[in-house]
């Protein structure tokens, strides 16, 4: 696929998730693949095989998805870890950055535990089928 056909493809692909229900969208899926099958076969190859792994998010709760599609809190975290470092300059070892960002994750996971949690546990145990899933989530 050259420099030109990319925004086409990417304009084609983009409309499998503007659908709001998982059927759909493996179905509109299932539609794109087939119509750049033939002018893009390498690409239709690529689209067969990753089906499931691209349109996985869709069996969360439709008002997750927003956020499963951010990085802003891992952004987040990678600037407070930078900023944490850049105050130390110069580790004596691996082991002293490991017990640095070690900490930082640490605060880091209890300050969403405790006072901003990002996904409502309500919602995400509603998906657990497994007794075992939904009290590590509640755990947490």
């Amino acid at each position: 696929m050259g420099k030109t056909n990319k925004p086409v493809i990417s304009a084609v692909v983009k409309t499998v998730f503007a659908e709001k229900d998982r059927d759909q969208a493996h179905a509109r899926w299932r539609e794109v693949v087939d119509s750049v099958r033939e002018r893009f076969r390498d690409v239709a190859e690529l689209m067969d095989e990753a089906e499931h792994d691209v349109l996985a998010y869709m069996a969360f709760d439709e008002s997750l998805r927003s956020k499963l599609h951010s990085t802003n809190p891992l952004e987040r975290v990678n600037k407070e870890i930078k900023r944490r470092t850049n105050v130390v300059g110069i580790f004596p070892n691996r082991e002293a950055v490991i017990r640095l960002v070690g900490a930082l994750m640490l605060e880091q996971n209890d300050e969403w535990a405790v006072s901003r949690r990002y996904m409502p546990v309500e919602k995400l145990t509603a998906m657990c089928h497994d007794e075992s899933e939904t009290a590590m989530i509640a755990a947490q």
